[in-house]
């Protein structure tokens, strides 16, 4: 029984896996010639649209010397991120299971 439990559970998780990826890769093939800005630039554009004579409050302590030095840094904030988020639900799981196997 464990083994088609584990079969329908292999299953599900391929399906989500590529419902994620398809996620990730459509908008590449939707949006031909398209830039894919951050929402910084969105929200600059906006404002000066609204007020041309706004100026910002503060400037930046550091900016990156380059837009991939920029994107290296995001990526690595989300997969840190990213890591203690899964830390804590791997943290939380196999302390449910220690609490259930101390029960039985």
């Amino acid at each position: 029984m464990d083994n088609k439990k584990d079969n329908k559970m292999l299953k599900k998780n391929l399906i989500l896996a590529l419902i994620v990826i398809l996620l990730a890769v459509a908008p590449l093939f939707l949006r031909k010639n398209a830039e894919f800005g951050g929402a910084d630039d969105k929200a600059k554009e906006a404002i000066s649209h609204i007020d041309t004579n706004y100026k910002p409050w503060f400037s930046p302590i550091w900016t990156p010397p380059s837009g991939e030095i920029a994107s290296l840094l995001f990526a690595l904030q989300a997969a840190i991120g990213a890591g203690f988020i899964g830390y804590y639900f791997g943290y939380a799981k196999g302390k449910k299971t220690i609490v259930k196997s101390e029960e039985i």
